[in-house]
């Protein structure tokens, strides 16, 4: 079978002997340490059956990504149910920024969640999906005239961000519902209303007028849980002030930053205390990586900051509704993206070998490579067949140097094929179509939605 098969070996730039193998997994000095992805039930369904990747790379003919919208709906709720269990009247709203297949709206508007939007764009492709115009939360600087009469026309709540946006929008004379972002102190962000623009902004929504003063919002980068109940109990002050000059004021939204627990906790803290260069084909990404063990994700990332000082009390005894807008938690482990082997190459490092691949798509659809980072989880190797661990690294199938989708190299758990499937899991949040181009004039990679049909899964593409 050549140089491509797994049972290759000898001399001439081969695999050495077995030997020399058990040699480098005992100490693996020019590979990084597994790290693998926690995965749903459906990804692992996924993986296990012995024909379906298959099928669909045969159809489709190049790179895809699957994504599962039952996840999507295990996430919504698991939210629902912590504000439940805390008593407090909370709704969420899905950061449409953060995937943008039809299938993710469908669950969302299925479940009782709104959809965050920040274009027109996105506000019709969320009602295309059956999400109601009052369950949507338009957000965004500097919002276009087409945008604001849209949302407008269809009650959703918009969440001002500037004097002139609010100037624009009192100009169309048209009833609208909105909350005032404000900017957090001592932040540089240039998103949201300093103090006196703020209550510049509360004085000017009259409070008989067509435009109804429904809250306040913010967004903070990171992902302290802490941060964000302090910053909520200022919120509910201004509130309680804006009620006094007789605004309804009942609604305040804590944006998103809720985080994704990708990896346990051994094989983070392996990655981040061992971290060295002798594991990457060339040099290591110098932006930071995302914190990929997030102890306390997701919805009970939502229950730490209502227990915090009791925010879940302040807002239950003020008649206050708590809106948050997550992205990239709402689609844990809810969908892969599925590359195909093109190439194998043998390179050496330390004297070592391991394999280059080049499969078919780009580091396009792996947002995280694009900020002078890396998408850590690993990637699985499919069909599973015996072999000996192969430290491997990951090129895509453009002519630039730095396209990788995994500059480290990987201990895939044999040596991979042409032909053969790399599936990136836990991928539909933010990587998969956040920066994707069709450079060299490639297609760009479809969405397949995968659901569970009794003993086994069906899948179509998805509307987009």
């Amino acid at each position: 079978m050549g140089l491509t098969d797994a049972s290759s070996g000898g001399g001439g730039g081969g695999w050495p002997a077995d030997a020399a193998v058990l040699r480098r997994e005992a100490e693996p000095t020019h590979c990084a340490p597994p790290m693998p992805a926690r995965i749903s039930a459906g990804e692992q369904r996924l993986i296990e059956d012995p024909q379906l990747l298959g099928d669909i790379a045969e159809v489709v003919g190049g790179p895809f990504h699957v994504l599962f919208p039952e996840r999507v709906a295990v996430n919504v709720t698991a939210f629902q149910a912590a504000f439940l269990a805390a008593g407090v009247d909370g709704f969420v709203y899905f950061g449409k920024k953060a995937n943008k297949a039809a299938c993710v709206a469908r669950a969302c508007a299925e479940n009782g969640a709104g959809i965050d939007v920040a274009s027109t764009g996105e506000l019709v492709a969320a009602l295309a999906q059956g999400v109601r115009g009052e369950d949507l939360m338009v957000t965004g600087p500097a919002k276009s005239d087409q945008l604001l009469w849209l949302a407008a026309r269809h009650r959703a709540l918009i969440a001002i961000d500037a004097l002139d946006e609010l100037d624009r929008l009192t100009e169309l004379g048209l009833p609208a519902r909105i909350l005032l972002r404000v900017l957090p102190d001592g932040s540089t962000s240039r998103f949201g209303l300093d103090p006196v623009e703020l209550e510049q902004a509360v004085q000017t929504v009259a409070a008989d007028g067509p435009i109804t003063l429904s809250g306040f919002s913010f967004h903070l980068s990171g992902y302290d849980a802490m941060a964000r109940a302090e910053l909520a109990v200022a919120l509910v002050g201004h509130c309680l002030r804006a009620r006094a000059d007789g605004h309804p004021a009942d609604t305040i939204s804590i944006g998103g930053g809720f985080g994704v627990d990708y990896l346990d906790a051994d094989a983070w803290a392996r990655f981040q205390d061992d971290l060295s260069e002798s594991w990457f084909h060339a040099d290591p990404p110098t932006g930071g990586y995302y914190p990929y063990h997030f102890p306390v994700p997701g919805a009970d990332m939502l229950s730490a900051v209502l227990t915090h000082n009791d925010l879940a009390g302040l807002l239950r005894d003020n008649g206050i509704r708590l809106a948050v807008e997550p992205g990239r938690a709402l689609l844990d482990r809810a969908g892969s993206s599925v590359f195909r082997v093109q190439g194998v190459k043998t390179r050496t490092a330390q004297g070592e070998p391991y394999d280059i691949l080049t499969v078919d798509g780009t580091s396009l659809s792996l947002s995280e490579q694009w900020f002078a980072s890396e998408y850590l989880p690993d990637p699985v190797l499919w069909p599973p067949r015996s072999g000996h661990p192969t430290p491997t690294c990951v090129g895509a199938t453009t002519c630039l140097e730095s396209d990788l989708l995994s500059g480290r190299r990987i201990p895939l758990p044999r040596r991979a094929r042409v032909g053969d499937l790399l599936i990136y899991p836990n991928t539909a949040g933010y990587q998969m179509d956040s920066n994707e181009s069709p450079f060299h004039e490639l297609p760009l990679p479809p969405k397949i939605v995968l659901r569970a049909d009794g003993d086994r899964l069906r899948w179509n593409m998805d509307a987009r």
